[in-house]
């Protein structure tokens, strides 16, 4: 374990060292009402912007403003194909096939798309397992989807237990996947909870539920650019997130879409597009429909170019960052972080994300016992972006982009400052 210290001088060594600490140049930095940085530290709920993003829209609005119609098919990068641009990136980071990959729609929207193929109750097989604390979105659309089937939520979906303080205990997964496993059709989980901070163990978690039959499905909205994912190797069966988090691809950008390889040839029940239709002969006069071979094949509609630019700029950063190091950086920054609140000792403030590295990303959620929204504006006021979970739950997110150690430390002496009043 690595060891800390709570002096000024260590954070700004450590800055020193890191061999990413280019990469924050990269990106703009909100600022406070006196022109300076903020401390931000809000990336796992809208990312920072990476500074191409204007160039790389802007190519593409010239393209619209003096080719028009033929920009779908100029030299260099047609918007016909514009994905292909980013999705071998987005595949690297997923640890997946570039097959397997897809930027379509919004996080619920392609969560309400693969349910259509992959949630189908029997009988004897019709429940959801999914975490406690689920994000509400992906709740919402889980019970649609089983009153759809015209089951009852109450009756179909299983939720894990969890401690006092959110977290779900390993074995507690094992159990009721080992006790219910043959009554449940899909385990829908977050890969990293919104709410708590806690990560779960996505290979373990698939196997086990494979074993019993059941189909498993990812949130990967707090694990896309957070966390090293392997779901091709873990044979996940698909998974959705977000792009605007920890990918930074600006507030309500595309969303995107992983189908394991295993399923591209399967006859799976899916809503049809054109836009997921054979490219050959998708602008033909074609009633049948033809599905592209893999993830492309579940679109609907053309993406917003405009929004797959933004997000073109920041995985260009990440391809030259790297997931390996991104994350070396982030445990590194997130233990520091979580040695100083506790250093902090205030009988106000306690972690409650699990200690262990693996068993979290960047973000860590601590629970404020009193005067949480007080305490949420006091820190806004001073130049920290953090958010507030109602009632209590403040999360914090050094994000190893654009994060420093010297921001880590600046908010432990704020929180001094407050605990010594």
């Amino acid at each position: 374990m690595e060891s800390y210290a709570l002096d000024a001088d260590y954070a700004l060594l450590q800055d020193q060292k890191d061999v990413l600490r280019d990469f924050r140049d990269k990106f703009y930095i909100p600022k406070q009402s006196n022109g300076q940085d903020t401390h931000y530290f809000t990336g796992n709920s809208l990312g920072a912007q990476p500074k191409d993003v204007v160039p790389y829209v802007m190519k593409e609005l010239e393209t619209w403003k003096y080719l028009g119609v033929e920009g779908h098919h100029q030299n260099g990068s047609p918007w016909i194909l514009y994905q292909q641009l980013l999705t071998d990136k987005a595949a690297d980071l997923i640890g997946g096939k570039p097959t397997e990959v897809v930027f379509m729609n919004s996080l619920t929207v392609n969560l309400h798309l693969m349910l259509v193929s992959f949630y189908r109750p029997t009988a004897t097989r019709y429940k959801i397992l999914i975490n406690a604390n689920l994000f509400p979105s992906d709740y919402y659309a889980l019970c649609s989807v089983v009153k759809f089937h015209g089951l009852d939520p109450a009756k179909a979906i299983v939720v894990l237990p969890a401690s006092n303080k959110g977290i779900v205990p390993a074995e507690e997964i094992d159990t009721i996947l080992h006790n219910e496993g043959a009554s449940i059709a899909l385990v829908m989980m977050e890969a990293i909870n919104y709410y708590s901070g806690q990560a779960f163990d996505i290979a373990h978690i698939t196997k086990m539920a494979h074993q019993q039959g059941c189909v498993v499905g990812f949130d990967l909205a707090h694990a896309m650019g957070n966390r090293e994912l392997t779901l091709h190797e873990d044979q996940v069966d698909f998974a959705v997130w977000c792009s605007y988090k920890y990918l930074n691809g600006g507030p309500g950008t595309i969303g995107g879409c992983f189908v394991h390889q295993k399923h591209h040839k399967d006859d799976l029940p899916r809503l049809a597009g054109w836009w997921g239709h054979e490219l050959q002969t998708r602008f033909m006069n074609n009633l049948e429909f033809k599905p592209i071979e893999g993830a492309e094949g579940w679109q609907l509609s053309n993406p917003s170019i405009l929004s797959l630019a933004c997000l073109r700029a920041s995985l260009d950063i990440f391809q030259q960052a790297g997931m390996k190091r991104l994350r070396e950086k982030s445990i590194r920054l997130t233990g520091y972080l979580e040695f100083l609140v506790n250093a902090v000792d205030h009988p106000n403030l306690s972690v409650i994300t699990p200690q262990q590295a693996s068993e979290r990303g960047c973000q860590l959620t601590l629970l404020v016992k009193h005067q949480a929204g007080d305490l949420l504006e006091r820190l806004k006021c001073a130049g920290f972006i953090c958010d507030l979970r109602p009632p209590n739950r403040l999360r914090i997110a050094p994000v190893p982009l654009y994060n420093t150690f010297s921001d880590v430390y600046e908010l432990y002496r704020f929180l001094k400052q407050e605990a010594d009043k």
